[in-house]
């Protein structure tokens, strides 16, 4: 017998109507023949209501008496669930998540899942139940309760998807599917019929709503199906799965992601272990990194850019001045008004001009680009976040994405196949649920590097920039620019084959000269180290442990960039064997 996972968020269950309406959905198919665990949230505004008595007492509260509290929402959800199931005829358990068995680490209100047991859960659902389970919780092994932090419902749906060999995991919401971009953000948008994990990892941790990233991250591990649907009606939805809806289509999403703030750290000095003694500190802190652009130094001394979420900045700023007293040297510089745009799609990654038509569209709008992040399957600028949302309309313009693409074609989606079987069970066996796990770490020793540095910090630098080097029949690879309030400038780098090297130079120096700008440097040999898998962000060490292990091998970083699932570092050609050994050696224990 197939087994479902149905998933039910907060707006899902908001009333007794919709819990009504709900179990009336996990009975049709319980009645198809599926045995059925329901994962459900709190009800509609349960939680904020909750955070909001928690600050009416004090305005610190303890982690673990917030995991106290807030898990009583979801407990009140799957009662009434298992209330309304019983209701209607059928059969039907609710549990806790120290009912389930679901395990995680010790850290308060952002639990990761280590294990969970399937014992009891087998035994209820063979005895006809339906299986309502508390979305968001664990218990730590000291028998504490402990939440997921945001989209923890999510998280637990796949997670248990992925433990019960489920055939699918459907995630009922109050969007129809996966959309090109948030439809109540830009209405035009267009739903996907289906979306590979690699985008919709990379559109969830850019704030697509419909998904949290963590969750994304289990199913691509484990190889779990989502069907994203619609708790209000019956159409189709989107599929998530391995697959992309379309190879010939450059871009499928377009994500904005509103309340991000900038921190940079600027002049510090350009050696081995710098970064580390930075990222150390802010990961100590349990802060996801998302942004982080390192550029190449000027006369010793080096530019460290990230971006943090608005809520973070205040914990990450104590920590960024602790590590410039460390270190002697540096300046701090930050701004919490900024968002970060971001277009995505697998079909760039074999198509060239995808940046400088993203580039071109924001610069038709004037507005002006502050940082750029590229890497095989994603682009990522910083705008003012008053120039946010027509960025956004701009670019999900210009890559017409409300247009249907000639659709690949793809297996019947929502099967695992047979051969995966004994695979997913091994990792579920011999790892922690939520532990990294990388696909690959490689060096690319075919590329050089340009540098053009104090650029003017002023719309449609980056288009005419990018326009002349394609002009001139050169192929660009990784882009960092980094950015300057201070000095109103930009540094803008990017690699290049190493053939094409001495032809970039040329460009980079016209360029300089037109726009009067601080100069130009190239490497002819550059040496490009990635780090490939999954759960790169929200693991938040995989950084710290890069930079420790390069620093620990003398091996200084000239550029960074990171996605949701690749990492790239720059170093100097001739390190490049050396950092790819270090790298290898110190993330062993992760790689298949």
């Amino acid at each position: 017998m197939s087994l479902i996972v149905q998933k039910f968020g907060g707006t899902s269950v908001a009333d007794c109507e919709k819990i009504l309406a709900a179990a009336r959905k996990a009975i049709r198919a319980h009645q198809d023949g599926h045995q059925v665990v329901m994962v459900v949230s709190a009800m509609g505004k349960q939680t904020d209501q909750l955070v909001q008595l928690a600050s009416e007492i004090t305005d610190r509260p303890e982690a673990r008496e917030m995991d106290m509290l807030l898990s009583t929402g979801e407990q009140v959800s799957v009662a009434l669930m298992a209330m309304a199931i019983h209701s209607l005829g059928y059969k039907a358990v609710s549990l806790t998540g120290a009912q389930i068995g679901i395990r995680t680490d010790t850290i308060h209100t952002k639990a990761r899942i280590k294990s969970i047991s399937t014992d009891r859960l087998h035994q209820l659902l063979d005895q006809g139940n339906i299986v309502i389970a508390a979305g968001f919780q664990g218990t730590d092994e000291h028998m504490n309760i402990t939440t997921l932090g945001r989209g923890g419902s999510d998280t637990t749906a796949v997670a248990l998807a992925a433990v019960l060999h489920a055939h699918a995991c459907e995630i009922h919401t109050d969007v129809d599917g996966v959309y090109t971009t948030d439809p109540r953000v830009l209405p035009e948008a267009r739903q996907l019929e289906r979306i590979s994990y690699d985008e919709m990892l990379e559109l969830a941790s850019l704030g697509a709503s419909v998904m949290h990233n963590r969750s994304i991250e289990f199913a691509k591990k484990f190889n779990v199906p989502i069907h994203v649907r619609s708790s209000f009606s019956d159409t189709p939805g989107s599929m998530i799965v391995a697959e992309p809806e379309s190879y010939a289509a450059p871009v499928c999403g377009a994500a904005l992601t509103k309340n991000e703030a900038r921190i940079s750290v600027l002049g510090v000095p350009d050696r081995p272990g710098i970064s580390l003694e930075i990222f150390s500190r802010v990961a100590n802190r349990n802060v996801t990194v998302d942004m982080i652009v390192q550029n190449v130094s000027e006369a010793g001394y080096a530019d460290i850019s990230f971006t943090v979420p608005n809520d973070e900045l205040k914990i990450t700023l104590e920590a960024v001045q602790q590590a410039i007293e460390a270190l002697g040297a540096g300046q701090l510089n930050w701004d919490d008004q900024v968002s970060k745009v971001s277009v995505v799609g697998l079909g760039m990654a074999n198509q060239t001009g995808v940046a400088e038509k993203m580039f071109a569209a924001l610069a038709d709008e004037k507005i002006n680009i502050q940082m750029i992040s590229t890497s095989e399957i994603k682009i990522s600028v910083l705008v003012e976040r008053a120039s946010a949302l027509p960025a956004l309309r701009a670019v999900h313009a210009a890559f017409e994405l409300t247009k249907q693409p000639e659709v690949s074609p793809i297996p019947a989606a929502g099967h695992r196949p047979t051969a995966d079987a004994a695979a997913v069970a091994s990792r579920l066996q011999d790892v922690d649920m939520e532990d990294l796990m990388l696909d690959d770490i490689s060096l690319d020793d075919t590329q050089g590097r340009v540098t053009i540095t104090g650029l003017p910090d002023e719309p449609g630098i980056a288009t005419h920039v990018f326009r002349e080097v394609a002009a001139s029949g050169i192929v660009v690879d990784m882009i960092v620019q980094s950015h300057d309030s201070h000095r109103d400038h930009a540094s803008l780098s990017f690699t290049v084959p190493r053939s094409q090297v001495p032809a970039a130079a040329v460009v980079a120096k016209r360029l300089a000269a037109e726009f009067s700008c601080g100069g130009t440097s190239s490497e002819a040999e550059v040496a490009k180290l990635s780090v490939c898998g999954v759960g790169l962000r929200s693991n938040t060490t995989v950084a710290i442990r890069m930079f420790q292990a390069l620093a620990e091998s003398e091996v200084n970083v000239d550029m960074v960039n990171t996605s949701e699932v690749q990492v790239n570092v720059v170093t100097d050609g001739k390190d490049g064997v050396t950092a790819l050994k270090s790298l290898k050696a110190a993330f062993a224990d992760a790689l298949r």
